[in-house]
């Protein structure tokens, strides 16, 4: 077996676990089905493209950019736990390599990011599907985009996960970061209704981009503004990329 394979298969060993199915599960269902429907008489028709959705939909659908993020962290606990329990060590004595065991976190934050995605798309449907538009397109941007968010985030938690030695610090820094992305993004809200300087804060989150992308696909509103955020996604998760990629190679584990 190739060692990328051999790694990958670890890695989903160790993170795909019951627990962590469960709760990319019951988190969102709880945002979905709690929130949407309890905030949705207070939110009217949400515009997005030619479209106004109501606020189960337009949740929904930004809950898949969302879980996306979320479960990338577990690309920058693997390294972490790597690190802490010399775990790093015992790979490199196998017949692995570095670049092995880079390319290895990238495929398992992408593979998870599928299915995270698959996972909501499949929970939320009940609640888009009156508003969905289904093209040829729908498939190829939903792939891209579980793809493209799981590189960007994966490599930013992996970054994050180099810098840091405390457990502590780690576990505050990269909480509060993506918790900050989660919650300054079109996810959970439009954009364009907030005020200054929070809408600027908006665009300026990569999570809101994602989150456009995965709306237009699903809702067949592709523009070419949505166009312009799949290139910025797309630069983003390469620079991103490269810099975690440069910092583990240059790790002292």
């Amino acid at each position: 077996m190739h060692p990328i394979i051999r790694l990958v298969n670890r890695n989903l060993t160790i993170s795909l676990n019951p627990g962590f199915l469960i709760w990319q599960i019951i988190f969102p269902l709880i945002y979905i089905f709690v929130a949407g429907f309890a905030y949705g008489p207070l939110i009217n028709q949400i515009p997005f493209g030619n479209l106004n959705l109501d606020y189960p939909a337009f949740l929904a659908s930004g809950m898949i950019g969302f879980n996306i993020m979320n479960s990338t962290l577990i690309s920058g606990i693997l390294i972490w736990n790597d690190r802490r329990h010399g775990m790093f060590e015992q790979i490199m004595s196998g017949p692995f390599t570095r670049s092995h065991y880079i390319i290895s976190n990238i495929c398992t934050i992408g593979i998870v990011g599928l299915v995270s995605a698959s996972l909501i798309a499949i929970v939320g449907y009940p609640v888009i599907f009156e508003s969905a538009e289904f093209s040829l397109f729908t498939i190829p941007i939903l792939v891209f985009g579980a793809i493209t968010g799981s590189v960007l985030f994966g490599s930013l938690a992996s970054i994050i996960s180099t810098r840091l030695r405390s457990s502590e610090g780690f576990n505050v820094i990269i909480n509060t970061v993506f918790l900050f992305f989660a919650f300054v993004s079109s996810a959970f809200y439009p954009a364009n209704t907030a005020p200054e300087p929070l809408r600027s804060a908006f665009y300026l989150n990569p999570l809101t981009y994602l989150v456009d992308v995965i709306r237009a696909g699903i809702f067949g509103t592709i523009t070419e503004i949505i166009i312009f955020e799949m290139i910025v996604l797309v630069i983003i998760a390469t620079i991103l990329f490269i810099i975690a990629s440069k910092l583990l190679t240059k790790l002292d584990f």
